[in-house]
């Protein structure tokens, strides 16, 4: 990068953190930090939602995608669409009334309503655990993004890769642990801004015309590349069991359902995240991704896209375009930064450490649980190769244990507070297990699959034996 593509770069970042340090002042109680005061638009939250969503991980991970398989990498992203509108319909009308009249703060608190404090605290440490990994996903994809563009050469003795994940933590940790959500909306929604402009009107023009045209992109292609159906329908279910779930048990989309004022709001939010997912994100990464492959033949999938950005763009123009997709990386690890914090200070350490501390000490706890949970998604970072691989790990840990349970939250009329602590500890159990030891499954389907199915089948059983048994006490 040239040093006017650095000056861009770093007058970007110099905002970013004024908002921080500016909502660090403002922030005034735990209602703040964690939902926003309750009082963001619906314009706001949905451009956040989206940001969170897609970030830099899914981004990075899109480019990989349609460097492997082309145009039928989007369909990775139609299940957020899904995912989102279902949510819109299903879910955000039941928790968002409940929300106006409990004042939740946590998703775990939705489930201590429904069942216990057990219940909520298996679920707290399970989402908690979750967002430390899905942190570390992005921030392994802002360190390939930088060791591609800014970071070539090792640095006081560090390779690129090393120096790039230091870097990154760093930025995303400062003005997040200082500002709360207010700073992760408010930004989120620029950064977004810059993301869609900086690839729309800058990246797709200068990589197409650099190409000599589609006409010469469509002739360098495998003819497959171009088809929607260069996908077994085994890996569109795959994505559809971990990325469809994480609307029901998503901390990062609680949080966001709080902070609108009303249900009319919070759906609106949905329907715009939706939208930006599938189609607009979904064919401007996998495009990009294609397009890398052309220019890199023989490298890694997910470096390909940040190799292109360095290629094909003229100086200045790609400072901002790679503060477009930092934006994008930020976006969603500031989001699970905040959401994992909130779990461990809301759900453990308020509830059963720190009964009686006043808002201003809770505020520094938050602040601290913040900073612990960033160092070590920086740990998890260096174990991992694959962006979006750690990203569907984390996403199958959370749901193989937590949507059966959440969903009789919903729609049981009885939700039965010990049937759900036994199918979040098998359900999670065997979610982990079959990633941790690496167990090829029938049919080939995704762990959470059977994560689902065996929390289910303890749930219905659980409840079975426990209704009977009171039936015949009663008696």
């Amino acid at each position: 990068m040239n040093l006017i593509d650095y000056i861009i770069f770093a007058g970007y970042l110099l905002g970013v953190f004024a908002v921080g340090a500016y909502f660090y002042k403002k922030n005034k109680s735990n209602e703040d930090y964690f939902v926003g005061g309750r009082e963001m638009s619906p314009t706001h939250v949905g451009l956040s939602v989206v940001a969170t969503d897609v970030g830099g991980g899914f981004s990075i991970g899109l480019g990989g995608l349609g460097y492997l398989m082309g145009l039928s990498g989007s369909w990775l992203l139609f299940t957020g669409l899904v995912g989102a509108w279902l949510s819109a319909v299903l879910i955000i009308p039941r928790i968002k009334k409940l929300d106006m009249e409990e004042g939740f703060l946590t998703f775990p608190d939705f489930l201590r309503y429904k069942f216990n404090g057990k219940v909520a605290l298996l679920a707290a440490i399970i989402s908690g655990i979750g967002y430390i990994g899905f942190t570390g996903g992005q921030i392994l994809a802002g360190a390939k993004l930088a060791s591609g563009t800014m970071f070539e050469e090792a640095v006081l003795g560090m390779d690129p890769n090393t120096i790039s994940i230091l870097v990154i933590a760093g930025i995303i940790l400062i003005y997040t642990v200082m500002g709360g959500l207010k700073a992760v909306i408010y930004t989120d929604t620029v950064q977004w801004l810059i993301l869609i402009g900086g690839l729309l009107f800058f990246a797709i023009p200068f990589t197409v015309s650099g190409l000599g045209g589609f006409e010469k992109i469509y002739e360098s292609l495998p003819r497959e590349f171009f088809s929607l159906t260069n996908v077994s329908l085994i890996q569109v279910v795959n994505w559809a069991i971990t990325i469809i779930p994480i609307w029901v048990v998503a901390m990062t989309l609680y949080q966001r359902i709080y902070a609108c004022k009303t249900v009319k709001d919070a759906k609106k939010a949905w329907y715009i995240a939706g939208i930006f997912e599938y189609p607009i994100m979904s064919f401007i990464g996998v495009f990009l991704g294609m397009c890398s492959r052309i220019y890199f033949p023989d490298i890694d999938a997910e470096t390909g896209l940040p190799l292109l950005l360095k290629e094909v763009l003229p100086i200045g123009i790609k400072g901002i375009v790679i503060a477009a997709y930092f934006s994008a990386i930020m976006s969603t690890a500031d989001s699970c930064l905040i959401a994992s914090s909130g779990n461990i200070v809301n759900d453990i350490l308020h509830r059963y450490l720190f009964k009686n501390v006043s808002d201003k000490k809770l505020i520094r706890l938050s602040q601290i649980s913040t900073l612990f949970v960033g160092i070590v998604a920086v740990l998890i970072a260096f174990m991992f190769e694959s962006v979006l691989g750690v990203i569907l790990h984390a996403y199958s840990f959370m749901v193989g244990g937590l949507v059966v349970p959440t969903l009789f939250a919903y729609f049981s009329k009885k939700p039965n507070s010990t049937a759900a602590i036994r199918s979040i500890i098998t359900g999670g159990v065997t979610t982990l297990l079959i990633n941790l030891f690496e167990i090829d499954m029938p049919l080939g389907l995704n762990a959470a699959f059977y994560g689902i199915a065996i929390s289910l089948i303890t749930y219905l059983i659980t409840n079975l034996i426990t209704t009977n048994k009171m039936e015949i006490h009663v008696r």
